[in-house]
């Protein structure tokens, strides 16, 4: 899938997956790729500037996670963060309505149109 086609919608993306539980950047990446069914390929470069954004707008915290001599960083949801995925899941529903009317016209019946 084209990249600009996910770009108004990344943040909706990382908050959605994170709503499970906290998750460090390569797992956030195999989500989306795994949900999508293999169809969005997030990359590094993309995701960690827009999770340290939203860590920055307090919609995710951060903590460091050991995993043997390993350390990364795992984000995880903020209540502010859940609030604003609800906004992004209400304002998806309301463009995909839009667009699917546009694209998918209910046909009218004959002598109905106004």
């Amino acid at each position: 899938m084209r990249t600009d086609a996910v770009r108004g919608h990344l943040d909706g993306l990382l908050l959605a997956v994170l709503e499970q539980g906290p998750l460090h950047g390569y797992a956030i990446i195999a989500a989306v790729q795994e949900r999508s069914g293999g169809v969005l390929e997030l990359r590094t470069g993309t995701i960690y500037p827009a999770l340290q954004r939203l860590e920055r707008l307090g919609l995710l915290r951060s903590s460091w996670d050991a995993v043997g001599e390993r350390r990364r960083r795992c984000y995880e949801l903020t209540e502010a963060g859940r609030r604003s995925l609800e906004e992004e899941r209400t304002a998806w529903r309301e463009f995909t309505t839009a667009i699917g009317s546009v694209l998918n016209p209910v046909p009218t019946s004959p002598g109905l149109a106004t």
